[in-house]
């Protein structure tokens, strides 16, 4: 097991890379949690979670809703749950992202850690402090920066997830070689098989190589002022075309870093060879370097997109593999330099 330590104006946090599920009651501060978990890691995994109170909710990121909310908050206070109380969000990032948000807003915030089962929510969404439920079909555009206790990552429970969701979760890993460590980037493509095997010594290394990049990241930046937009690249285009299409979060997020890479050749002099790389590395991973969609509807979903400022973006560019920067760009700007013939 490898730790890392998240320091932050908002809160303290422990990632704890390895270490497994049944060990969870070694970090609860009370005898007596309440989880929160979707049916499908109760289903497989229910018999793991320590002695408590246990809320479920469905899965998809349809139910990442304030009705949702609602409906756990209506819970908490039939289980009479007051500030001494402690959360645990058991599940992917969307079970993640709700129970945070929850904790942080009953009674105007509870204790909380997670135990985080897929690889975008290790690598990526149980990180770092955000919170949040999606509103009027827009990702996270309600929520919080309030940090969990802890994060247990225990690459073991990866196993009941699909292939396509564990590739989902690879487009994270592979934005954080792109904006951050050119090491990794290069490990993952020479090691690209044995990612998709399942090799535990890999996945263990590129969890922990991740979560120490958005750590590193976090660490400087809590609230999103600076630095840690870097963490978007991708995202901007990425989460409109997963609203429009309704795809899986990494499928959207790849096609999104593809058009950002693109661009970055027109406005940060990326070498064509480089954009070429994180393609063929992409599609390795089994990964959409192209998705069709309508224009006009991305667009008018970027223009709601909570990272908007007016009319102007901080849109995330590659100058290289490994190093990022963010530009600021208005929509129409965006809109004229993209190709859309990737």
């Amino acid at each position: 097991m490898k730790t890392v330590e998240l320091n932050t104006p908002i809160g303290q946090s422990t990632i704890l890379v390895g270490e497994r599920l049944e060990h969870l009651s070694r970090y609860l501060p009370v005898k007596m949690p309440i989880i929160i978990t979707d049916t499908n890691v109760e289903k497989h995994w229910g018999h793991y979670f320590p002695s408590g109170a246990v809320i479920t909710i469905d899965t998809g990121e349809g139910i990442k809703t304030l009705a949702t909310a609602g409906f756990l908050y209506d819970k908490l206070l039939a289980l009479g749950a007051d500030r001494s109380s402690f959360i645990v969000g058991i599940g992917g990032g969307i079970v993640c992202d709700i129970a945070g948000f929850v904790a942080s807003t009953y009674m105007r915030g509870l204790r909380f850690g997670f135990v985080s089962t897929t690889l975008l929510s290790q690598v990526d969404a149980s990180v770092g402090g955000k919170n949040g439920v999606n509103f009027g079909g827009y990702k996270n555009i309600v929520g919080v920066f309030s940090q969990p206790e802890f994060v247990i990552c225990d690459h073991h429970l990866l196993k009941t997830l699909s292939q396509r969701e564990f590739q989902s979760g690879l487009a994270e890993v592979v934005k954080h070689g792109a904006i951050a460590d050119r090491q990794l980037f290069e490990y993952l493509e020479e090691n690209w098989n044995r990612v998709l095997e399942h090799d535990p010594a890999v996945i263990e290394k590129v969890v922990y190589d991740s979560v120490m990049i958005k750590s590193t990241i976090v660490n400087r930046d809590a609230t999103e002022q600076g630095e840690r937009r870097k963490l978007n690249f991708g995202h901007t285009l990425g989460h409109a075309i997963e609203k429009v299409l309704q795809v899986l979060h990494g499928e959207a997020i790849s096609a999104g870093m593809v058009l950002a890479a693109k661009l970055s050749e027109k406005k940060a002099d990326l070498k064509p060879q480089d954009t070429a790389r994180l393609c063929d590395l992409l599609e390795h991973f089994q990964l959409p370097v192209r998705l069709e969609f309508d224009r006009q509807d991305v667009f008018e979903a970027i223009g709601k997109d909570k990272k908007r400022e007016g009319a102007r973006l901080k849109f995330v560019l590659l100058k290289e593999i490994g190093q990022a920067v963010v530009t600021e760009l208005s929509i129409r700007e965006l809109e004229d330099g993209l190709p859309f013939d990737v």
